[in-house]
């Protein structure tokens, strides 16, 4: 049995990554999380609480390791020898950013060198990696075309998720470790991050209190739900890129290289006008947002879209969600769990 680890195990996208794995039962399953306070602790113990409880064969495990603790990171992996690394521990947030870029580097930088160098040195079959639709910054040219450039950030955050692109990719050339890449696309559902737009949204609408709403409300963004980025980094996992020797004759081929490397977006592929996400949260909840607007908040993106096709292509991936099923799904999950956490406390 192939073993598999997941980086960021008690976060939103890891969560819900693992606990389909462990229901296929075709791995080992190993977990890491540092359960920073970044977001609600609790809230992360509870998603591994979920994943304790239906893991009835014990084919996974658990361990509170941060990815920038070297020693750590290199002992886990010569110890285990995994065949397969999922990474998705990140300091994530756009605007948390503007105040911390510190988090950002010891995190998603010195943890990333540390994930790639453990990687190569027991000869991993694959390294997946989560990157950010962020990555396109300034690009005005829409959809994301995956084989554009992506060398203008807006921010650090996207600065980091870049960067870990091009350190992946001189692993990838150097020792010949097989990578991928994938930028996610505002990713939303059950058990999301308390800090993500629909969480707040939500929780303020509920609770009759007023929420900001940025650049006064002319954002556009391409939501995609979480069971279709799992089904996609599901997809990635067997997908191992291969040598290319023929990659520098095509131009503008952004997405893969000579080396066994490979980038790929991950969304819906369409485009939700931030108005009409919110009235469609005010329709299923029968209840009216009060709505503050205000200017733009530097390191925003103004508007994201995937283009999907290579990423349709090369997975034969096809995303099923509805907008409209999938904000229904995560309110029917918000109110059941704040609910349950009424009653406990």
């Amino acid at each position: 049995m192939r073993k598999l680890l997941i980086t960021g195990v008690a976060g939103f996208i890891g969560f819900h990554l693992a606990k389909k794995l462990i229901q296929t039962k075709k791995f080992k399953l190993f977990g890491i999380d540092n359960l920073n306070n970044y977001y609600s602790v609790s809230l992360k113990r509870e998603r591994l609480k979920i994943l304790k409880k239906i893991d009835k064969k014990k084919l996974f495990f658990f361990k509170k390791i941060d990815i920038s603790n070297k020693k750590k990171i290199r002992e886990l992996f010569v110890k285990n020898k995994f065949d397969i690394v999922v990474n998705l521990a990140a300091q994530a947030g756009v605007r948390h950013v503007i105040k911390h870029p510190d988090k950002y580097f010891e995190n998603n930088i010195k943890g990333f060198y540390n994930i790639l160098e453990s990687s190569r040195r027991i000869k991993l079959k694959h390294l997946v990696s989560a990157s950010t639709s962020s990555v396109y910054g300034i690009n005005k040219q829409m959809p994301y075309d995956v084989n554009l450039p992506a060398d203008h950030p807006t921010q650090f955050y996207a600065a980091s998720k870049r960067s870990n692109e091009i350190m992946a990719h001189s692993y990838s050339h150097m020792f010949k470790l097989p990578v991928t890449l994938i930028r996610f696309f505002t990713a939303y559902g059950p058990w999301g991050r308390p800090d993500m737009a629909l969480y707040i949204f939500v929780k303020s609408i509920l609770e009759n209190k007023s929420f900001k709403v940025f650049n006064y409300g002319n954002h556009s963004r391409d939501f995609t739900y979480v069971d279709d980025i799992v089904k996609g980094i599901i997809l990635t996992i067997d997908k191992i890129p291969k040598t290319n020797k023929k990659w520098g004759l095509k131009k503008n081929n952004f997405s893969s290289s000579e080396a066994p490397y490979k980038i790929l977006n991950l969304g819906n592929g369409k485009r939700i006008f931030l108005k009409n996400y919110i009235k469609l949260i005010e329709k299923i909840l029968k209840k009216k947002a009060k709505i503050k607007l205000v200017s733009f908040q530097p390191g925003d993106l103004k508007d994201s879209l995937a283009d999907i096709k290579d990423t349709q292509k090369y997975l034969n991936f096809r995303p099923k969600v509805k907008i409209e099923v999938g904000v229904k799904k995560f309110i029917e999950w918000y109110l059941n769990f704040t609910k349950k956490k009424h009653e406990i406390s």
